[in-house]
């Protein structure tokens, strides 16, 4: 979703000159401190928010009234695909850092979808991709032991910022180790010992939220361990 503009993000992987009109709309832009929401679970859906610089968490509110971490979503992903169906967010944006994104209105993107064949079909393409990394966390959370977790969300992470231009083997960490469990469904305990033991191995060093995957193929051996 990078390879136009920050915010036609959505639009990538389509004809460029059907889309012309479409890439040339002046979306609106909107600034997010850090611990802001960007949208509240149960708000009606109006829009899809492209993320043009920064960090969020989405959330939900288990029965218990505890918060529960659904997904991290840095530069160039999509946030709110959720509300499509249902007519509102299930989900609520945080902002792990202060942020920019681009508001577009799903009421605009519906009447580019009927005019433009190929733009309906990105978008359905997005909403698939989107079920399919809902399932995959599913897996994640009921085939895996803690440490294949912890190595399988760096290793995603890893991937995200490559395909985004920046370092796969030394980022910072915008989330911190309780939201990584929470996300995970491991305790907080788990994630530091994990850590812990990922650096014995040399697979990673980590000092304080800074990270480096010193050697990237044992961090995957721990994926078939």
């Amino acid at each position: 979703l990078l390879s136009l503009a920050p915010e036609a993000a959505i639009l990538s992987g389509n004809p460029l000159e059907e889309l012309e009109r479409v890439r040339n709309v002046n979306f609106a832009r909107r600034r997010v401190k850090r611990g802001e929401a960007l949208f509240n679970a149960g708000v009606e859906f109006g829009a899809l928010y492209s993320i043009r610089s920064g960090f969020f968490k989405t959330m939900a509110i288990d029965r218990e009234g505890r918060e529960q971490v659904t997904g991290f979503y840095m530069g160039g992903e999509l946030l709110g695909l959720d509300g499509i169906g249902a007519g509102a967010y299930s989900v609520t944006a945080i902002a792990l850092e202060d942020s920019e994104v681009c508001a577009m209105p799903f009421a605009m993107l519906e009447s580019f979808a009927r005019e433009m064949p190929d733009f309906q079909r990105h978008l359905h393409c997005m909403l698939a991709r989107e079920i399919v990394a809902n399932h995959g966390i599913m897996m994640l959370l009921g085939s895996m032991t803690a440490e294949q977790r912890v190595a399988a969300f760096l290793t995603n992470l890893s991937m995200r910022l490559e395909r985004r231009g920046y370092s796969p083997t030394e980022f910072h960490l915008r989330m911190s180790r309780e939201e990584i469990g929470t996300y995970l469904g491991i305790k907080l305990e788990t994630v530091s010992r994990v850590f812990s033991h990922l650096q014995q191995k040399g697979a990673l060093e980590v000092q304080g939220k800074h990270l480096r995957i010193t050697k990237p193929e044992r961090l995957m051996a721990t994926l078939k361990s």
